[in-house]
């Protein structure tokens, strides 16, 4: 052995002692402190035979730690990733428990409720002291991971494995393009700002002509924005760059008439049914379809490895393979510790904000009470350290391709505000996520391109109902003549986080207000996603045209157009095809949007190519409504009870943004703004085919059943090679 292997062995050799002399103290404390935890006899023994019980339990704890719990975990794979979370304390405690029987001395004793507390502790404090010396070994830890990462390429270019580039695609739900360039501005995300370089900064936020020109190459990476369809939300976006097909996603929720059903995106039975019919009309799996990994994310994009993926969060058995990904996560009972401390952290730092919030009048503010500090601590904490986690084994493992959505800022944006302090905050915990994954790329045993994107941005502005007494179903209700509740019921909220809560409780989504159309037939069904609202008449089979509805309700779509709150309308005219209804009177063709835009004026280009699409679905509601917008401030109006809101036209919902490795080709290639996520698919796909990465097979477009696409029908490989991993 080399003199350097002798001096990595002494030092690991150390970092062992250490652990175990710290976990022995700590033991010995909390023997001190608590009254069901003794490391002695009745009778008394001597500090030496006290200090020698405590030695044997840590070592005994620490052993079964590493050579039990990882065998726990992973036959506990099926379990909810909440469930197992909460279940890793008690099984924490197990082991502590057994450790003690295990003792020689036969002197340890604790009540079962105390030794989850004492494990979980001693966890803790042996994981912070571990890090400690790991950080002050900085060196050694990166010989570490470089020797670990050396021995997987030995391995692989033995076995004909891949020496191409991987790709990483990290999604920041919710970051705007604009919003991303202040938090670089602000010194918030400063890993954000070391890979654009100042001059890439600058070309980003136009003072270059060209957001993706030469001269934003003073960085590693390039920025540019992208424009989303007209329901600017995830459930829409993300089908559209996972699987190349948003078509016939008009909102966050909709009321499909044929089926007699609510869709909303993030419930798992909706997501895995848009799945399906995304990958028929496309013909193939998904953009991850090629040794990929999907993790956090509303939909799988043909994606086998699996972690917190609402379209299969509903299957069970032994094929489901989603919380596989939990094993890298919760195989150290030290990781469950450490968020659950983080989960208590940003609860009170919640609770601690709303109130500040409260008694200083803060306007615009919505309630964020109730379950909404839990929920955002999920989000914040546990999903994050869930799928960062995931993707750093998926590294690691060098997989081809990987698609990974932090929910976070999107989550807090809605209560908070986008460009509040608590939002900004969120967003520099996620570029210290973003520099951990650059810092583990060097050492995986394949080259890394980390690609960062957004599926959509968010509009600041006070709610619908915050300003005019009422909401959008209260108004819809008495444009048809029906009665207005006093107290009207508040619409759920959109945001992800909510559902990917429910699905790892294996508890169902809520649906909406309509959940029983047949109930009261003749009532319309109205949804709201975020500023955009849609009304339909369950009992008429077909999409009603303007003339139809006024007949059964003569003031409703002059209520709806000439209401001050509400931008424009859509509505089917037997006469003239879609058209547009605005205050005034104002009542435009689709036809003739572009040369006489009237009420979609102040929503900037593409406005009406982005309804004019819309309009085309066969599940477009009989009337969809946008909110009011405010082109100087940038606000919107939320139907839902958000102040940070998005999912129709007007302000930075639209535009999100597409941050780059130089190595890759120019998405724009010289044809202008990125519009659609379809769009994005295809420059994320033609990024994977691109010289010296990997390719992700296209099959012939036909119409198949299923979601897995049989062998054989996509792209041929080539003879005895396993996977294709370059062109």
């Amino acid at each position: 052995m080399s003199d350097g292997r002798w001096r990595a062995a002494g030092r690991a050799l150390w970092r062992v002692v250490a652990v175990w002399s710290v976990s022995t103290l700590t033991m010995l404390a909390l023997a001190g402190i608590l009254p069901d935890f003794q490391l002695q006899s009745d009778s008394g023994d001597s500090s030496t035979r006290i200090a020698m019980t405590a030695a044997l339990g840590a070592g005994a704890f620490g052993l079964l730690s590493a050579l039990v719990w990882p065998l726990l975990v992973r036959a506990l794979l099926l379990v909810p990733a909440l469930v197992l979370g909460l279940l890793v304390f008690f099984l924490n405690g197990s082991l502590l428990l057994l450790a003690l029987r295990l003792n020689p001395s036969g002197r340890g004793e604790v009540a079962p409720e105390t030794a989850v507390v004492v494990a979980a502790v001693m966890s803790a404090v042996a994981s912070a002291t571990g890090g400690a010396l790991a950080v002050r070994d900085d060196d050694a830890y990166r010989r570490r991971l470089a020797r670990r990462a050396d021995r997987r390429r030995r391995r692989d270019a033995e076995a004909g494995g891949p020496t191409t580039p991987g790709t990483v695609f990290l999604q920041f739900d919710g970051v705007g393009h604009d919003v991303l360039l202040d938090a670089v501005a602000r010194g918030r995300m400063p890993t954000v700002a070391d890979w654009l370089g100042p001059a890439g900064a600058a070309a980003a936020t136009g003072e270059s002509p060209a957001g993706a020109s030469a001269e934003g190459a003073a960085g590693t990476h390039r920025l540019s924005s992208w424009r989303t369809d007209w329901s600017s939300q995830t459930g829409a976006s993300q089908l559209g760059i996972l699987h190349g097909s948003n078509h016939d996603i008009p909102a966050f929720r909709w009321y499909e008439k044929d089926t007699g059903e609510v869709m909303v995106s993030n419930r798992p039975a909706s997501a895995a049914e848009l799945q399906r019919r995304a990958a028929e009309r496309t013909g193939d799996r998904g953009l991850l379809a090629q040794d990929g990994a999907s993790r956090g994310n509303l939909f799988s994009g043909g994606a086998d490895q699996l972690a917190l993926v609402l379209s299969v969060a509903a299957r069970r058995g032994r094929r489901n393979r989603s919380r596989a990904g939990y094993f890298a996560y919760f195989s150290d009972p030290a990781n469950a510790v450490r968020t659950a401390m983080s989960f208590l952290a940003e609860v009170a730092r919640e609770t601690g904000q709303s109130t500040r919030a409260r008694l200083s009048g803060r306007r615009p503010r919505v309630g964020r009470g109730g379950l909404y500090p839990l929920i955002r601590a999920f989000a914040t904490v546990v999903e994050r350290d869930v799928v960062v986690a995931a993707v750093i084994g998926d590294m690691f493992a060098g997989r081809t391709a990987v698609y990974a959505d932090l929910v976070a800022y999107d989550e807090v944006a809605h209560h908070s505000g986008p460009r509040s302090q608590d939002a900004y905050k969120v967003l520099q915990r996620l570029d210290r996520s973003l520099a951990l994954l650059a810092k583990v790329a060097e050492h995986a045993p394949r080259p890394y391109r980390i690609v960062v994107l957004s599926d959509h941005g968010q509009s600041p502005g006070e709610t619908f109902r915050t300003r005019y007494g009422l909401g959008l179903t209260d108004l819809v209700r008495a444009g048809c003549g029906l009665p207005v509740p006093r107290r009207a019921r508040r619409t759920h909220s959109g945001a992800e986080a909510r559902a990917t809560v429910r699905a790892a409780l294996h508890r169902s989504v809520e649906a909406d207000a309509a959940q029983d159309p047949g109930r009261r037939p003749r009532e319309p069904i109205v949804l709201a996603s975020g500023n955009l609202g849609l009304v339909s008449f369950p009992d008429v089979p077909h999409r009603m045209s303007q003339e139809e509805i006024d007949r059964r309700h003569p003031a409703l779509l002059t209520t709806l157009a000439n209401h001050p709150g509400i931008g424009f309308v859509l509505v089917r005219s037997e006469a003239d095809g879609a058209v547009v209804l605005g205050a005034g009177g104002a009542r435009i063709p689709l036809a003739r949007l572009d040369a006489e835009p009237g009420p979609l004026a102040d929503f900037g280009p593409g406005a009406a190519e982005a309804v004019r699409r819309t309009d085309s679905f066969p599940h477009c509601a009989d009337i969809m409504i946008n909110s009011w917008y405010e082109p100087k401030e940038g606000e919107v109006l939320a139907f839902e009870e958000q102040i940070g809101s998005h999912g129709g036209l007007g302000g930075d919902q639209t535009r999100a943004f597409l941050l780059w490795p130089h190595e890759l080709s120019d998405p724009l290639a010289g044809q202008g703004e990125l519009v659609g996520a379809e769009q994005v698919h295809r420059v994320l796909r033609r990024w994977l085919g691109e010289p010296a990465g990997p390719r992700v097979p296209v099959a012939p477009r036909r119409r198949i059943r299923g979601l897995r696409t049989p062998r054989g029908a996509g792209a041929p490989e080539r003879p005895n090679t396993p996977r294709e991993h370059s062109t």
